[in-house]
């Protein structure tokens, strides 16, 4: 490579970068940001044509990964479960039960992690239907053994809502539809 007396150069093995100041039979003289000159084999220093501080938030990427790190968008991420609750021609708010609605993966999940997962949500989501006073939720979990069905019957029991059988025409067998009561008595 040819180095020229005033380019800017960093040290290859080293964090020393500076300006150089002489050459001389292969060994370039460079003043160091320190204020040191230090003299090194041509072979171990590079010409520095960008600013390093743009440089540095790469230097662990490919040239490849560079081009990818500065054009790629963010996509904004998507609710996971739809309030209906402003369009009055909707109906109720809907959630899907269904594991992989839920989680990414059920690599390592046992029956019973599944079930809990899915529990856990429909208690979550119950009550924030409360808290935000949403009148009517249908809860959608498939159709199957009907375990999840009977536990869902086992939560519902501990709030103060009326279940049936979601529509037939819209959900088929395999949903549930919650009203919340509104002046519950004790």
């Amino acid at each position: 490579m040819r180095f020229r007396l005033g380019d800017q150069v960093a040290v290859i093995d080293e964090p020393v970068k500076g300006r150089i100041t002489a050459i001389e039979d292969g060994m370039v003289t460079v003043e160091t940001t320190d204020g040191f000159s230090v003299k090194f084999s041509s072979t171990e220093l590079v010409v520095i044509k960008e600013d390093l501080g743009k440089l540095s938030r790469y230097s662990d990427l490919s040239n490849e990964s560079l081009w990818y790190k500065d054009h790629k968008t963010v996509r904004p991420k998507k609710p996971l479960f739809k309030s209906e609750r402003n369009k009055q021609t909707n109906g109720p708010m809907e959630v899907d039960l269904h594991i992989e609605k839920l989680v990414k993966s059920t690599k390592r999940m046992d029956t019973y992690d599944i079930l809990n997962t899915q529990i856990s949500t429909a208690r979550r989501m119950l009550e924030m239907a409360l808290s935000k006073r949403i009148p009517a939720v249908v809860f959608i979990h498939g159709v199957g053994a009907g375990v999840l069905k009977t536990e869902l019957t086992f939560l519902f029991k501990n709030y103060p809502v009326r279940w049936e059988a979601a529509s037939f025409r819209k959900y088929g067998l395999g949903a549930t539809l919650v009203t919340i009561v509104q002046n519950p008595r004790n």
